[in-house]
């Protein structure tokens, strides 16, 4: 049984499953544009049936290709809906304005993500002044087991749901990154225990990553973290940082609306 059907008990309707499966491909690939013939080999599908279907996403406006016509990406229409849900999400208004203060009185990157899958998708990030991104984080994923944010919502379901947010291959970013399930799942334990997860240059060598769950969802989606690069960091700015996040994960759950219905 497929995993609409699961889900729903109803049939899924195969054009629009290829549909979101071919977009989802082309907004993972960034700023990397594809060629036909690398969307049918990644879709199994026929070269013919995917051209067709690119063919009305870009009169549709939600594929943009070059002016050759042969390299396909993400076009305007998909910011759009991403803006819009965004706007909409109640709780992305209670925390910008708050990460964005503990940024400022930290001077380091702070960040606020969402658990899909086995991602985590940035909603926010506020930058340090002290080095700026050429890119903005907000829409991109991360393999929610190599990030603090991933791993704090990850310790939360060590005794649920934990296995459908882990893939069975664990692929590292860097050297530090987990490999193997047993040392992660053991990482896990030690931040339920602790509170708080840590990112050891797991994701970006040389930048280290705390992440706290926001407990405002049963169970929690949502997670703050903070980036500092590993030599600016000493026992003294840990224990600086931890409690900052700590009292600004207090402000969010404070004011943030119980929804113990979200998924």
């Amino acid at each position: 049984m497929s995993e609409p059907e699961a889900v729903s008990g109803v049939r899924g309707v195969k054009s629009a499953a290829r549909t979101v499966e071919l977009l989802e491909l082309l907004a993972a690939r960034q700023n990397r544009p594809a060629r036909l013939r690398e969307l049918s080999e990644a879709l199994g599908a026929p070269r013919s049936s995917v051209y067709a279907l690119l063919r009305t996403l870009t009169e549709h406006g939600w594929v943009r290709t070059d002016p050759s016509g042969t390299l396909y990406s993400v076009g305007i229409r998909a910011l759009l809906a991403g803006t819009t849900y965004l706007d909409a999400d109640p709780y992305l208004r209670i925390v910008q304005p708050l990460i964005n203060d503990l940024s400022a009185k930290l001077d380091e990157t702070i960040h606020y993500g969402r658990l899909d899958r086995t991602d985590i998708v940035y909603l926010a990030t506020h930058e340090s002044s002290q080095y700026l991104r050429s890119f903005s984080r907000v829409g991109r994923r991360l393999p929610a087991f190599s990030t603090a944010l991933g791993k704090a919502l990850l310790a939360e379901r060590l005794d649920t749901d934990l296995a459908d947010h882990v893939p069975d291959t664990l692929k590292p970013l860097t050297p530090n990154t987990h490999a193997d399930h047993d040392t992660l799942i053991k990482d896990l334990r030690a931040t339920a225990e602790r509170g708080y997860a840590i990112d050891n240059e797991e994701n970006f060598v040389g930048v280290v990553c705390y992440g706290f769950s926001l407990r405002f969802t049963t169970p929690p989606i949502d997670a703050i973290s903070c980036s500092i690069p590993i030599d600016r960091l000493n026992s003294a700015r840990t224990e600086e940082l931890i409690e900052a996040m700590r009292l600004t994960r207090l402000s969010i759950e404070r004011m943030a609306p119980i929804d113990h219905t979200m998924p």
